[in-house]
């Protein structure tokens, strides 16, 4: 196996954008593609080591960029919320980002295009969701520690996209009746879905530097470990 990354610019509404690529070079023939939805702080070496390993399951892992390139924040920026709050106010631009990271993924030679998901964490969670929602050309979606509200425009009906939710039960910004009501618009929807709840685990249960435990936003290894299993078994039923 040798996984191989490369820096991607692409065109979108307001671009351009700047994601990363990653696949194992030592196979030719095309293969599912997935693709990665950085949380608040946007496309960071983070994300691009989740597309690594998901190039390591003999996929291709394209780390997106839904802000722009060269808009990025960090833990100690000011607004931390800058860029994610635009969009959190504009939904429909958002559904559009996401469409064109989802059509530039298909036009990369190693995908097998009738073969594509998304997983995402946080921000990217809710973004996941979004495109489920929205009726993306894709299987299936990945939320991790997503946020759950619902966009100003309708879902589509039914949703085709399955949908697998990993949620930390006491997660502050997605609490039980957010959660519930997660579950009754992916059934009215008609998606086909399922949700990992774990316990004793908050929000950013997957972020190695997420340490304010006060605020139940922490890294969780338990959550961690088996919402990445969780993940492999759905996106390998996904891709069978």
């Amino acid at each position: 196996m040798a996984i191989q990354r490369f820096t991607r610019i692409y065109d979108g509404p307001g671009g351009p954008f700047e994601g990363v690529v990653a696949f194992d070079t030592s196979s030719e023939a095309p293969r599912p593609g997935v693709l990665v939805i950085p949380n608040i702080l946007g496309q960071k070496e983070a994300d691009n080591l989740k597309a690594e390993a998901l190039a390591a399951l003999g996929y291709v892992g394209f780390a997106i960029d839904v802000y722009g390139q060269g808009k990025r924040v960090t833990p100690d920026s000011p607004d931390r919320a800058i860029y994610m709050n635009a969009l959190n106010a504009d939904r429909e631009l958002l559904r559009d980002r996401l469409a064109s990271s989802l059509a530039e993924l298909k036009t990369l030679p190693q995908v097998d295009t009738s073969r594509t998901a998304a997983i995402g964490f946080c921000f990217g969670g809710k973004c996941a969701l979004d495109l489920a929602r929205s009726g993306a050309a894709l299987l299936g979606v990945v939320s991790f520690h997503g946020v759950y509200d619902r966009p100003s425009y309708p879902n589509v009906a039914p949703v085709k996209a399955k949908v697998l939710v990993c949620h930390g039960w006491e997660d502050p910004i997605a609490p039980p009746d957010a959660t519930v009501a997660l579950a009754n618009e992916l059934n009215e929807s008609g998606a086909d879905w399922q949700i990992h709840a774990y316990g004793h685990t908050g929000h950013a249960f997957t972020d190695l530097s997420a340490n304010r435990v006060a605020e139940k936003m922490f890294y969780q290894p338990d959550a961690d470990r088996r919402s990445w299993k969780a993940m492999t078994n759905f996106l390998e039923e996904l891709f069978a």
